[in-house]
């Protein structure tokens, strides 16, 4: 029986992006095996055969949302509210996103409990934010972090409306359609900025990355799943339950 690939490899077999091949997963332009909800895996040959077929032209698509001399913060205030979407500017790119599905927002409730219970104790003049709270790492890059945590030390970048330069600690959940972009666009972001620590959460393989500055680079300091210990060599004291954190309860 043929291997079932992720749209990952999928992505990287075709030359698109994750976005792409999702793309063409909603515009059913592909044929998909679904595992569950929103759970697809393919099937190379048979993607291939439909994509010969149709005669489509594979290729990725143009930002929708490009300025010749790229967005500002002051043009991210212009923006008309838009109900079921939230927006970003990622090196000067303006990016429109909808809104979380309930599972990303049960797992982001459960993981922001337990690490506001960890950093009262263990750094009580800091504080833990969740979406939607407007970060301005620079002029051309205003990101919005599922969690983020600002220590004691870094108070005098919050203000009424936001948060100004590097936070101590940024959270992404990545769902099918970002994945690429919290993977490698905002981490880079995020590095540049000199961000300590950053961390993944992959709703689809139930896993949580951390990532730590090394120099100028991060590193994979600790990941894991439901069943596995979660605890950080900086957060003494932190254990996740991951159990709790991907839980996925069914609808009744």
């Amino acid at each position: 029986m043929e291997k079932l690939l992720t749209a990952q490899e999928l992505a990287e077999i075709l030359h698109l992006s994750v976005e792409t091949v999702w793309r063409y997963t909603r515009q059913k332009k592909i044929p998909t095996v679904e595992l569950g909800e929103k759970q697809y895996r393919y099937e190379k040959e048979a993607v291939l055969a439909a994509l010969a077929k149709s005669e489509m032209f594979v290729k990725e698509e143009r930002p929708a949302y490009a300025k010749p001399d790229g967005y500002t913060y002051e043009d991210y205030l212009k923006l008309p509210e838009e109900p079921g979407y939230r927006y970003e500017i990622l090196e000067g790119i303006l990016i429109k996103e909808p809104s979380p599905t309930m599972h990303h927002q049960r797992l982001c409730a459960t993981l922001f409990r337990q690490l506001a219970d960890f950093f009262d104790s263990f750094d009580p003049k800091g504080e833990l934010f969740f979406a939607p709270l407007d970060v301005t790492l620079t002029n051309r890059n205003v990101v919005q972090p599922d969690i983020l945590f600002i220590s004691g030390s870094r108070r005098g970048n919050l203000y009424e409306e936001r948060i100004d330069g590097p936070c101590d600690l940024v959270i992404e959940i990545m769902s099918p359609t970002n994945r690429r972009k919290d993977r490698l666009q905002k981490m880079e972001i995020y590095r540049k900025a000199g961000i300590p620590h950053y961390w993944l959460a992959d709703p689809e393989e139930s896993t949580l990355e951390a990532f730590m500055l090394k120099g100028e680079n991060y590193a994979l300091i600790v990941a894991g799943g439901p069943g596995d210990k979660f605890i950080h060599p900086d957060f003494p004291g932190l254990d996740l339950d991951l159990e709790r954190v991907f839980h996925r309860p069914g609808f009744e």
